[in-house]
């Protein structure tokens, strides 16, 4: 699905600079699970955002579904990211003013897609995550695990190719935790494609894949036992 080819970030400000990511080859195939570990500041969260097309690298290739997408203008990886990516962020970033549902169809408003088409599908990626029943709540109606899996079926409600998830469980208490995680586990058996940065070795032994970080460079990689 994606693969990346000395790819580096630099960020400069005045006379210093900073190395975030240094030549970095990875590959995802569709259908992993894929973790990257690492301490603070090591680099997963801008790797992350390299893949999402949130960012753009300084050198280096990223091949995104046979295409190559490093250097493209803003307009173009816009397009790539509203057909292909899914996030889920530490922080759920839901919109407190509206319900569940409303939230959740957000994520269709800049698709080419009828008001009765997004219910229609909201109400599908609800019901799959297990979160329909509070469709009509406010997120401050909802326990940290429900809001998290509202910030799920927000991210599924495009049909995107690739979820990409930022500490989804950084907020979250050990049970909604584990429950958020069984629940991307799920999602992968059913074909999702999944890269998750995470700080938990539990959380990422629910990976297939383990990436390990260490001042921008990838340190080493192994794959968890069937």
């Amino acid at each position: 699905m994606l693969s990346m080819r000395a790819l580096s970030r630099v960020y400069r400000a005045d006379t210093v600079e900073t190395t975030a990511l240094d030549a970095i080859d990875l590959d995802i195939a569709e259908g992993e699970f894929v973790a990257i570990m690492g301490p603070s500041g090591c680099g997963k969260s801008t790797l992350l955002n390299l893949m999402g097309m949130l960012d753009s690298p300084s050198s280096g290739s990223y091949i995104f579904d046979g295409k190559e997408v490093a250097g493209l203008p803003e307009s173009k990886l816009a397009e790539v990211r509203k057909a292909s990516i899914g996030f889920i962020f530490q922080s759920f970033n839901l919109v407190d003013e509206l319900t569940v549902r409303e939230n959740v169809e957000l994520a269709l408003l800049y698709h080419d897609v009828s008001a009765s088409e997004r219910r229609r599908r909201a109400d599908v990626v609800m019901d799959r995550v297990g979160i329909a029943h509070r469709a009509r709540h406010r997120p401050s109606q909802l326990s940290g695990g429900q809001q998290q899996r509202v910030a799920v079926a927000r991210a599924l409600v495009a049909s995107p190719r690739l979820i990409l998830a930022d500490e989804p469980t950084g907020n979250l208490d050990t049970a909604h935790g584990e429950e958020v995680m069984r629940m991307l586990q799920t999602l992968n058996a059913e074909g999702s494609t999944i890269v998750m940065v995470t700080h938990s070795p539990a959380h990422a032994d629910y990976a297939g894949r383990v990436v390990q970080m260490l001042d921008g460079r990838i340190l080493q990689q192994h794959r968890r036992a069937a």
